[in-house]
């Protein structure tokens, strides 16, 4: 990670510039859950695409669906979430503040996905008072269906986006005619009552996914798995993700949930340690056979080869959206002393840099005029309604140009064009680029092409 980012420094940030903001702070706020403001929206869009992109349209083994958010209730007992989603709890007998019982003592969260709660845990973090034993808690939020609520009519949040793939398995492959390998991707909002919700964005009881089912034929999914944590690791460098602060784990057999046959993650090293962003595991044929078994229904593959009908085993990349959020921050901010001119001032200034990918920053281009007079005006919007047509872009026109570059590298804009007064006679307009702060003059004739050329440069 930056070791000049901490989740303070991100918070602040990115409040005051519109990137996220606590959910409902006029009434105090409600914790796990956040709103994505102007720039946030943007930045988390284009995480999104990045992936489908990769994932989806670059690649002939794999498709996309958006299941629905609230599911039949049978789907969440056949895989198991009714019965076996759950964390250990502990509360505090003195201050009354609870905590999942693996947070206090470091260990596996031995409760969940269907093992014995974990073993009596360390004092009140807090307060230093004796917690009670621990409990299993279920995460998810239930609801109701229809006017009448009683148990008829209770149905859940999804806690997961995989188990609507899973019960689609059958439509897809009927729809697409396609053959294995075949994956089925999905983003989409998901929901956990987190017993402590924290870190910021890192862990929330609202957040979305980016999910993939990879259904192959069982024998070869060892060499898909590998193959997929290859892929998925290589996503993040490729975005820009310094080696250094991301690794990929094997997991101990105690960690991983009782389906799996084996399951990597792909971990970052965040301001408060290395955390999960992405688990790929083997899910092998569980959920197939189980929603098989709860439904009355064969979700089957016929293998031409054998001549046999399979039920195919699953690797499954399942990435955060928030998650990736905060590490492309964490890992983009920077701080650094300028001096001269291009600080802004005649003396030395501390700027701080979102040093983001050019395909993830939330703003590509910022259109500056020199100044109000009312001869820039006229040429700058002009420019700036040839730029918005291609990219998202800002305009801004407050304060000194020197400012407006600071304003445009605290959130990460590759490219800042000016318009000066020089533009009235040659026609010609000044590129900033961000990271280096070098500058260079090109007509507005080809502007457009100017910054396609730096935007769409690699490495």
């Amino acid at each position: 990670m930056s070791t000049k980012a901490t989740v303070e420094k991100l918070v602040s940030l990115c409040k005051r510039r519109g990137l996220v903001f606590q959910s409902s702070e006029i009434y105090g706020g409600i914790g796990g859950f956040w709103d994505y403001g102007p720039l946030g929206v943007e930045l988390k869009n284009n995480i999104k695409q990045a992936w489908w992109k990769a994932v989806v349209q670059e690649r002939d083994d794999v498709v996309g669906q958006d299941a629905a958010i609230v599911m039949n209730p049978t789907v969440w007992k056949a895989s198991g979430h009714l019965d076996t989603f759950a964390d250990p709890m502990v509360d505090c007998k003195e201050c009354k503040k609870r905590f999942r019982a693996d947070d206090l003592t470091g260990a596996v969260p031995a409760g969940a996905h269907g093992h014995e709660a974990a073993a009596k845990v360390i004092r009140c973090p807090e307060c230093g008072g004796e917690l009670t034993e621990p409990r299993m808690f279920n995460l998810m939020f239930r609801t109701y269906v229809g006017p009448v609520e009683n148990d008829a009519s209770t149905a859940y949040l999804r806690p997961e986006t995989a188990q609507g793939i899973f019960v689609n398995f059958a439509n897809v492959l009927t729809a697409t005619r396609k053959k294995l390998p075949l994956g089925i991707a999905q983003i989409g909002k998901a929901f956990r009552n987190e017993i402590t919700p924290g870190n910021f964005i890192f862990r929330d009881r609202e957040f979305e996914q980016m999910e993939i089912e990879y259904f192959v034929k069982p024998g070869t999914d060892e060499e898909w798995h590998k193959h997929w944590v290859e892929e998925r690791y290589n996503w993040y460098l490729g975005l820009g993700l310094r080696k250094e602060n991301v690794r990929v784990r094997r997991l101990d057999p105690e960690e991983q949930a009782h389906y799996a046959k084996d399951t990597y993650e792909v971990e970052y090293l965040f301001p408060m340690g290395w955390s999960e962003l992405e688990g790929i595991a083997n899910r092998t044929d569980f959920d197939l056979r189980r929603h098989a078994e709860f439904s009355g229904r064969e979700l089957e593959y016929f293998d031409e080869e054998s001549g046999e009908h399979i039920v195919p085993y699953v690797i499954e990349p399942s990435a955060g959206v928030d998650r990736l959020f905060m590490a492309f921050l964490v890992d983009a901010y920077d701080e650094e002393e300028v001096r001269g001119p291009s600080a802004g001032s005649g003396r030395g200034e501390t700027r701080v840099i979102l040093r983001l990918h050019k395909d993830l920053a939330p703003i590509k281009v910022a259109v500056l005029p020199l100044s109000r007079h009312e001869k820039l005006v006229p040429p700058a919007r002009e420019v700036w309604a040839m730029v918005r047509k291609h990219w998202m872009s800002q305009y801004d026109d407050a304060q000194s140009i020197g400012r407006r570059y600071r304003r445009q590298d605290e959130v990460g804009t590759p490219l800042c064009v000016t318009i000066d007064f020089d533009t009235l006679e040659d026609k010609a307009v000044t590129i900033r680029e961000r990271d280096s702060m070098e500058q260079v003059r090109v007509p507005i004739a080809g502007l457009v092409e100017a910054l396609r050329e730096r935007l769409e440069a690699r490495g």
